[in-house]
């Protein structure tokens, strides 16, 4: 049995709060211990409430997701966030991804992959849906040619099987995912994927990928 979960809902939208509550109590070990109609109702929440997880909006009025996460940050929240997104906010989830989000999913996001990502957040892991991750990849192809991408050089180089993990970490494959893919031991990827993160000077996979993508690497 999965271990139970409190998330606390942020969306401006009743109905879509409402619509993911009736979800989530479908799974069982789920509870949703408070709710916010933008990030300034979350983060006075937050004064008393401690989630282990925060699904969040990222377009809200007052205080969106991108600023509610930049403040959770500076004010040093260890609590994962999901970001909920559209297909119209590949610049918005790149800003969230710099602000600290820990997973992205679609609005219209199934049950099954709904708490898949709340549980692998809530476990520590980082998940991108990988329709989100194709329109990210698009949009930053984008604005790199719009604008020059400021790049800050590794120390040491990735080697040809570490890019070809990045790329399938772009890609949204979780560890299990790349192992079949490539043929190696579970172990082997969480070790590959260690020494991507260290040589990337970064705390976890979505900084990974995008790192990569500012340097030209995938």
């Amino acid at each position: 049995m999965s271990e139970s979960v409190n998330v606390m809902l942020v969306d401006d939208q009743t109905l879509v709060r409402e619509g993911i509550k009736s979800l989530l109590q479908l799974a069982g070990h789920i509870e949703i211990l408070g709710e916010a109609s933008d990030g300034v109702e979350a983060l006075e929440a937050l004064n008393t409430l401690t989630p282990d997880v925060i699904l969040m909006d990222i377009r809200m009025p007052r205080l969106d997701g991108i600023e509610t996460l930049k403040t959770l940050t500076a004010q040093g929240s260890a609590i994962p966030v999901i970001i909920l997104t559209t297909f119209d906010d590949h610049e918005l989830v790149l800003s969230a991804i710099r602000a600290g989000a820990r997973g992205f999913l679609l609005k219209d996001v199934s049950l099954e992959s709904l708490v898949e990502a709340i549980d692998a957040v809530h476990r520590g892991e980082t998940l991108i849906q990988p329709a989100v991750t194709e329109r990210v990849l698009k949009g930053f192809t984008e604005l790199q040619t719009q604008s020059k991408v400021e790049r800050d050089p590794i120390q040491e180089p990735l080697t040809q099987r570490e890019i070809e993990i990045v790329r399938l970490m772009a890609g949204g494959y979780s560890n299990k995912e790349i192992s079949r893919a490539i043929f190696k031991s579970e172990g082997t990827i969480k070790n590959h994927v260690s020494n991507i993160l260290a040589k990337l000077n970064v705390r976890d996979r979505t900084r990974a990928v995008l790192k990569a993508l500012e340097l030209g690497l995938i």
